[in-house]
């Protein structure tokens, strides 16, 4: 084997991308409520970038004047005292500090200065002990603590029933295996092999009995059920009480015996095989509808993250037309520091701070420019959708036409990733509700006389058509296709199948209504 060594020389292209750029594109994808978190992070970090505090002039003042005024910062007042009051304030401030020199001795005092501590530190103790808000420890009292688990707050009930050592340990070991929906899904004989080996460690036979007492002992009622079924029995018997005794056995009937017919919505062979009558059976599933197959859900907290839209459109009556605008009232605005803006140009400032302030100035250039990049071009894209899907806003989704982003980036002259990005994410709040960016762009299809139609459009006429179907005898999935068929719509039956999951529409069995 021979190993040569060589030289050769390549000619190529290849594209990286800057820093500023990679930065504009961050930006232009994030959401407000992202970018508000981003620009308060930038605040915190830049000390050359300032929020620009608003300005108002004051129309009448007490005098009625009309004086032209700041807006002092909330809790700010003016004091009006004279120099020989200030000067006998000053001067006993200078005697408690002799008198107290040791409370006044502190990490803000000049005996707690270093002289080794970095340009950065100073910064960071003069935004403190000039009194600005520190954004970490505001977003810190902000955020809400973070809630017990679903697991911790079984075991805080548990613990709360008096019951002897024993019985407790095998009920903690029975939490342990309960999923996030409320169920023991594990065998029991399979939890006792992994129970800690020891003369304590209890049979299948044993977690069977502390079972019950768990059930009795939880809350929400039906926590700690095996199947489906024994997790609706336990909750119907906190109902006993509330029901008559014939309703409440027919309920026990359905789901004990009949619970697999019920999710098939088999009625007519539950009667046929009970020998109840149709109004019977649909008066125990009113009952029915009070129990909870996931009762584990009730203690978790799954609320959902607010929406805010990034942009408004609203409809100009006198001009017939759609304007929008930006939602951007939460945003501050920035502006540089002039103070640092002139030491990066003053001779006498050290290096080390000169490039530091330096390196801040022109990340917070480039973020303010990132920012009205951004602005701009989500208001350019707004502004294309408004035109291409003015029907939306005229007459609802089922106008919605297919307008691909493609086209809009040709439109626009950019590429279709930034478009893309300008939309990821986005929530426009229109006359017709707030509605994904990201939904007005979509393919779609003509239909029969030659007008584009959108897939969410078709979507739209298909959940028309099963709202005004008669329940009783629901439409088929190849009589839905006959439906938009005659809207002008040609679609196959697998694709209304396709469409009908999307929107979570049952089957025609499903849906029918005895």
């Amino acid at each position: 084997m021979r190993f040569d060594t060589s030289q050769q020389m390549k000619l190529g292209q290849q594209m990286k991308l800057a820093p500023r750029m990679i930065q504009s594109m961050e930006i232009l994808q994030l959401p407000t409520l992202a970018l508000e978190e981003r620009i308060e992070q930038e605040l915190e970090s830049n000390v050359t970038l300032e929020a620009v505090e608003p300005v108002q002039e004051e129309q009448d003042g007490p005098d009625g004047g009309g004086g032209a005024q700041e807006d002092r910062p909330e809790g700010a007042r003016e004091l009006d005292v004279d120099a020989d009051d200030g000067a006998s304030d000053f001067e006993r401030l200078a005697s408690m500090e002799g008198s107290y020199s040791e409370a006044f001795e502190n990490e803000y005092s000049a005996a707690g200065l270093n002289k080794s501590e970095t340009f950065e530190s100073r910064i960071a103790s003069s935004r403190q002990s000039s009194g600005e808000r520190d954004a970490k420890m505001d977003a810190m009292a902000n955020t809400a603590a973070r809630g017990a688990s679903f697991s911790e707050q079984l075991l805080e009930q548990w613990g709360l029933a008096d019951l002897d050592d024993r019985t407790r340990e095998a009920g903690e070991l029975l939490i342990s295996f309960i999923d996030d929906d409320g169920y023991l899904r594990t065998d029991l004989e399979k939890i006792a092999d992994r129970a800690p080996a020891g003369e304590d460690r209890p049979s299948a036979e044993r977690l069977e009995e502390v079972l019950k007492v768990l059930q009795s002992n939880l809350e929400p009622i039906g926590v700690g059920a095996r199947d489906t079924r024994e997790c609706l029995l336990l909750q119907l018997g906190s109902l006993k009480d509330e029901l008559d005794r014939g309703s409440f056995e027919t309920t026990r009937l359905l789901i004990s015996e009949h619970l697999d017919d019920l999710v098939r919505n088999r009625l007519p062979r539950i009667a046929q095989k009970t020998d109840l009558s149709i109004e019977q059976i649909k008066d125990a599933m009113v009952h029915m509808q009070r129990l909870n197959v996931a009762p584990g859900r009730a203690l978790r907290d799954e609320t959902p993250p607010p929406i805010i839209p990034d942009a408004v459109i609203e409809y100009d009556e006198d001009e017939d037309r759609y304007f929008a605008y930006l939602n951007d009232g939460r945003l501050p605005h920035l502006r540089i520091n002039d103070s640092y803006a002139k030491m990066a140009k003053e001779q006498g400032v050290a290096k080390e701070t000169k490039e530091f302030v330096r390196r801040n100035l022109t990340n917070a250039q480039w973020l303010i420019e990132a920012i009205a990049q951004r602005n701009n071009t989500l208001m350019r894209v707004i502004n294309v959708v408004i035109a291409a899907q003015r029907d939306f806003f005229d007459f609802g989704p089922q106008a919605l036409k297919p307008l691909p982003m493609t086209q809009v980036a040709d439109q626009l002259g950019v590429h279709v990733a930034t478009v893309s990005r300008a939309v990821s994410g986005k929530y426009v709040e229109t006359p017709r509700g707030v509605v994904a960016l990201r939904r007005f762009f979509s393919g779609g299809t003509q239909t029969d006389s030659g007008e584009d139609m959108s897939w969410d459009a078709i979507r739209a006429a298909l959940q028309e058509i099963v709202d005004a179907e008669d329940k009783s005898a629901p439409l088929s999935d190849e009589a839905l296709a006959e439906a938009l068929k005659e809207r002008g719509v040609d679609i196959a039956r697998r694709t209304v199948a396709k469409y009908r999951a999307q929107l979570d529409i049952p089957s025609a069995r499903m849906r029918r209504q005895y």
